[in-house]
């Protein structure tokens, strides 16, 4: 053991504690923060009715998500290489302020052609928003104390499902839809303060002139944005032998391979492809894409059984998600302080992927009759199985990088769970529609297709006024096409619980030394405080 290492093995540095003090005054900031880019789409979504209502603009209303969905994927892997060539404390302070100024434009919006071009621009802050968060994290804190704050992570995430659609109706219906964007604001201030004050980042010095990748940046985001769209739009808006769709698919195809040849040659990868040769980071990546797939779906789906089929309040529908969310804040928190314990981290995607499967199928088998009790549990089974992956798959990512290459590690991570997700909400959505149609015109012949008006989802009103026979098809048609999305989604979830089963089990960079031997990653590069 060297002299330099021997110190920090028996006795920790002197600016040990005032750092460790630091780190959970900035964690403050960086859950601000990330609650702001969980809860706008929440609030937003509750808003929309009434935004129509003012602005007019129907035909467009699908651009006010699509954009800022957009603008966020496209953006999320450029703001994680920034953050690793640039320093992310600027970077993430620079995603904070983009936010907050499309949110405040998007308040102020006089046209729905203007609340998509700002939604664009809120979506580009975005998409730094939770890649900062991430990446900080895993700046200043080792992967095997990164548990300790696994639960403070899903915490936020259920905060903002089952906080967002009642402040977003609570907002709307006091103080105006503009306060559904303006309510950012103080709350990104706070963020600002906090971080600004308090949060110090080493950053390696750069070794020669930093080139921004251009062409690989620019080929990536018409990768994505093809893909999204793709996804989006599909058997929606054109049908999946379109012009359209196929167009969208030969230009993302195209693109992404120029992009991988591009990034072969690139002095500063966006996205250097390095990374993927570690087969953990590979194979935790299909691990999140699945995740993200399959519970995108169930957030989609399981509200619109509850309020169609169980008759529950749709002011009320992120209270319906609760017995999930809080299965997946408490296995969360327990799988991090376990990792954190232990540094064994393998067995909680592999029992996770297996919960999800069980809980995706116990959904599947929900009917007409299926109590809210019954319905609660079987979400409380899937919430488990997500406590298990959501966190350390993240995790996982980072610690299969190196320290250089930790944000387009984070974002990386967080792209494929962005993408999985929007293929999740697509090929469910589409499986959904044609199931529910199938089951009306079957049940109901030409009086169910004209019921349900060329679109398998009405809204409460719509069902209150469909005759007792007509109302009773369309709930066994909801059923019918909800059991259809979550069979095939556990179908798909055994795919990951395969993955996870081969991931290999390396020690976690932080962990606790053996005698005479020093901690893996204890000691850092040369760095300079920012």
């Amino acid at each position: 053991m060297t002299q330099t290492q021997a110190p920090r093995t028996h006795q920790p540095p002197a600016d040990a504690e005032p750092r460790q003090r630091s780190v959970r005054v900035v964690m403050g900031g960086l859950l601000i923060a990330m609650l702001l880019a969980m809860l706008d789409n929440m609030i937003v979504g509750t808003a929309m009715p009434t935004i129509v209502g003012e602005l007019g603009g129907l035909d467009h209303l699908s651009w006010v998500v699509t954009a800022y969905t957009l603008a966020t994927a496209a953006s999320t892997p450029i703001w994680g290489k920034l953050g690793d060539m640039y320093g992310r404390k600027g970077v993430f302070l620079t995603s904070i302020v983009l936010f907050l100024v499309g949110s405040a434009l998007s308040g102020m919006s006089q046209s729905m052609d203007q609340l998509i071009a700002f939604r664009a621009v809120q979506g580009l802050g975005a998409g730094g928003l939770m890649v900062g968060v991430m990446a900080i994290m895993g700046d200043l804190v080792p992967p095997r104390e990164r548990g300790k704050y696994q639960g403070m992570i899903a915490g936020v995430m259920a905060v903002a499902m089952i906080g967002g659609p009642l402040v977003g109706g609570t907002i709307t219906d006091n103080w105006g839809w503009r306060w559904s964007f303006y309510i950012n604001l103080p709350i990104g201030a706070v963020a600002l303060a906090v971080i600004t004050a308090v949060l110090h980042l080493p950053r390696r010095k750069p070794g020669g002139a930093a080139r921004i990748d251009y062409l690989g940046a620019a080929l990536l985001t018409v990768a994505i944005t093809s893909l999204v769209l793709l996804t989006t739009w599909g058997g929606t808006q054109y049908a999946w032998g379109s012009a359209q769709i196929l167009g969208l698919l030969v230009l993302g195809v195209v693109a992404l391979a120029g992009f991988l040849f591009t990034e072969t040659r690139a002095a500063e990868p966006v996205l250097p492809l390095r990374i993927f040769r570690n087969r953990n980071f590979s194979l935790i990546s299909v691990v999140g894409f699945l995740v993200g797939f399959t519970m995108f779906g169930a957030m989609t789906f399981l509200p619109l059984y509850q309020q169609t089929v169980q008759g529950a309040s749709a002011t009320n529908s992120g209270l319906l998600l609760l017995p999930m969310l809080l299965a997946m804040m408490a296995v969360s928190m327990v799988a991090g302080r376990l990792t954190t314990s232990t540094g064994r981290y393998k067995v909680f995607p592999i029992v996770g992927g297996v919960l999800i499967t069980v809980g995706l199928y116990l959904l599947s088998t929900m009917g007409v009759d299926t109590s809210r009790t019954t319905s609660g549990l079987f979400m409380a089974v899937l919430g488990a199985g997500m406590g298990c992956v959501m966190q350390i798959t993240m995790l996982v990512a980072q610690n299969s990088v190196e320290m250089r290459d930790m944000g387009v590690g984070s974002s990386s991570a967080t792209l494929f769970r962005t993408i999985g997700g929007s293929f999740g909400v697509s090929l469910f959505g589409a499986l959904f529609s044609h199931r529910v149609q199938d089951v009306m015109t079957a049940r109901l012949g030409g009086k169910g297709s004209a019921a349900l008006g060329g679109g398998a989802q009405l809204d409460p009103k719509a069902v209150a006024r469909l005759s007792a026979g007509v109302k009773d098809g369309y709930f066994h048609a909801v059923s019918s096409g909800t059991h259809q999305v979550f069979l095939w989604g556990a179908v798909v979830s055994v795919v990951a619980f395969v993955a996870a089963l081969f991931v290999v089990e390396t020690p976690l960079r932080g962990a606790a030394p053996k005698a005479g031997e020093a901690a893996d990653g204890d000691v850092p590069a040369p760095v300079e405080v920012i």
